[in-house]
């Protein structure tokens, strides 16, 4: 027994040792890597197919993906910045992944940035790899004791779930000279706790409180007056200042937003609630008299509020493009709502001052004015040929010019402005 304990006790010390060793040596305040990748609107829609490709595969059967250097590339940086400003430079050689990660830490007397590389490797044959090389900062750590340490690390804290969700349905991942062959069997049970997990936005109880708080503005809303965003986003964040700290700030204004944009833009209010009625009204929200544009605003803020501002300001873009094409045609005045969304989703949730000076400055708002710039006298239902011949493409001085004209606007904004 007394073995046992000493056994145990020095594994705690090695994982103590390691951890010192990370954060001494893998955290600084220099990057390895230019953080904070920069996607192009062919990024996203690359970047994307490679992420859904396993969507293909029909549950209880076998699928294979083949990946080149660069769609690992694409993917992994998509991925990561979803998240944070991180890099990843991933290189296939003598049949194993190299890679370099630099991530941006939060607010920390340490350093800005933890930069570590690795290689992984089919050892002996093996189907799945496993390290080879584990380095943080400078200094090589052996591979055999980084990866136990790393996988108990992942085992017992909140990262366990993604990790089971991500490899159960891993057969084998061989790696040759130029591509990376992943074979993987997912079954319809997994799937569908994959999608209950993914989705899952947060306190189910604290969920509940704003569903309730939504159905009560709803039910006492005058059917003769079009319903406002700001009658949703007013009261709902004033709830949320009331209920915050800055310790739960920001967690908070993701599920008013998540919430307000359930309502919106999906029809969604949970029947579960007891002030929710299965036979309550749905009103359409409205901004400058369209629901489209408080569809954008609030659709944007939702990507913002789960991703990163990056991605949802090239979301909107991509969303004009595809309209130019086959739908109403390109908007400049949808586009503002996008942008003006994802500004108020960066705010929401970018530290927890910032949070809780969004939820004060929502909560005083007289209506939707104070948060969306007025866009009405902006192009819009450009179809393809229309827009090339104003415009030509999204990098042409006149497409610049108005965007950076939305920009002001929006940064004219007192909200997007408070100390």
């Amino acid at each position: 027994m007394r073995i046992l304990s000493r056994i145990t006790i020095l594994l705690l010390g090695l994982a103590f040792v390691l951890c010192a060793l990370l954060v001494f040596f893998g955290v600084g305040d220099r990057p390895d890597l230019v953080v904070g990748w920069t996607l192009t609107r062919d990024d996203i829609v690359r970047a994307k197919k490679i992420l859904h490709e396993g969507a293909k595969t029909k549950p209880d059967a076998i699928g294979t993906i083949e990946l080149s250097e660069e769609d690992i590339n694409l993917a992994t940086n998509y991925l990561l910045n979803r998240y944070s400003k991180s890099a990843v430079d991933i290189q296939i050689k003598n049949n194993k992944l190299r890679f370099i990660v630099s991530m941006t830490l939060p607010d920390n007397p340490l350093g800005k940035y933890l930069n570590i590389s690795f290689r992984l490797g089919n050892e002996n044959d093996e189907p799945l790899p496993s390290f080879t090389k584990f380095k943080v900062g400078k200094l090589l750590l052996p591979a055999d004791f980084a990866a136990w340490i790393i996988d108990n690390v992942i085992r017992h804290s909140s990262l366990n779930e993604y990790f089971i969700l991500a490899t159960r349905p891993l057969k084998s991942v061989q790696i040759d000279e130029q591509k990376v062959t992943i074979t993987y069997f997912s079954n319809l049970n997994s799937l569908i706790e994959a999608q209950n997990f993914l989705t899952n936005r947060g306190d189910t109880h604290t969920h509940t409180i704003y569903q309730q708080k939504l159905a009560e503005i709803i039910a006492q809303h005058d059917p003769e007056w079009l319903l406002s965003l700001a009658d949703l986003l007013k009261p709902l964040f004033a709830l949320a200042y009331q209920r915050s700290t800055l310790e739960n700030a920001i967690e908070e204004n993701r599920i008013v937003i998540f919430t307000i944009n359930d309502y919106v833009n999906k029809g969604i209010m949970s029947k579960s609630s007891p002030v929710i009625s299965a036979s309550q009204k749905h009103y359409p929200a409205y901004l400058y008299k369209r629901v489209d544009l408080a569809q954008h605003f609030i659709g944007s803020a939702a990507i913002t509020a789960s991703a990163n501002g990056q991605i949802s300001k090239l979301v909107g873009e991509e969303k004009e493009l595809s309209d130019a094409k086959v739908g109403s045609g390109f908007s400049f005045i949808d586009l503002t709502a996008d942008k003006a969304g994802t500004r108020f989703g960066e705010m929401a949730t970018a530290s927890a001052a910032s949070a809780r000076k969004i939820q004060q400055a929502v909560a005083q708002i007289n209506d939707y004015k104070d948060f969306m710039p007025d866009p009405r006298d902006l192009p819009e239902h450009m179809n393809e040929e229309e827009f090339r011949q104003r415009f030509n493409s999204i990098n042409s001085p006149e497409y610049q010019e108005i965007s950076k004209l939305i920009d002001a606007r929006i940064a004219a904004l007192a909200i997007y402005n408070r100390p």
